[in-house]
């Protein structure tokens, strides 16, 4: 799905997008956890089979991970970073594109950022910035 948001449109949406970002890091987290067991294991057993059942695992891990980006991506924002939590909702001020930008622990959005600029080129938005969509 891909529309413009708004801020107002954009905050709306952001409790859903919480949630639904915390299931997807929760996935994430998983990936990392199965992925050290397996490191662990590479270097303390000599068995196949424990090996081959944890990189199975590993796998199940990852597409359940990716399916949750997707879902998390479906109500319209584009995930720049699981890691470092931060999501951007595609927006307008006047005529050029820009992103509404989301920091994990933010309770509503309040900076956006030029197409280029990512989360370092962050600005404000001011109360009455009617220019956003």
């Amino acid at each position: 799905m891909f529309a413009y948001f708004t801020t107002n449109e954009a905050n709306d949406a952001l409790p859903d997008v919480i949630k639904k970002f915390e299931f997807a890091l929760s996935k994430n987290n998983e990936v990392r956890k199965i992925e050290q067991e397996l490191q662990l294991s590479v270097s303390t057993t000599n068995s196949f089979k424990d090996y081959i059942t944890l990189k199975q695992s590993l796998n199940t891990a990852i597409t359940k991970f990716y399916e949750s980006v997707e879902i998390l991506e479906n109500t319209g924002v584009v995930v720049k970073s699981i890691e470092q939590g931060l999501l951007d909702f595609p927006s307008k001020r006047f005529d050029e594109e820009v992103w509404l930008c989301w920091k994990y622990g933010e309770t509503e959005i309040k900076f956006w950022h030029d197409k280029d600029s990512g989360f370092m080129g962050r600005k404000p938005i001011e109360v009455n910035d009617e220019s956003l969509v």
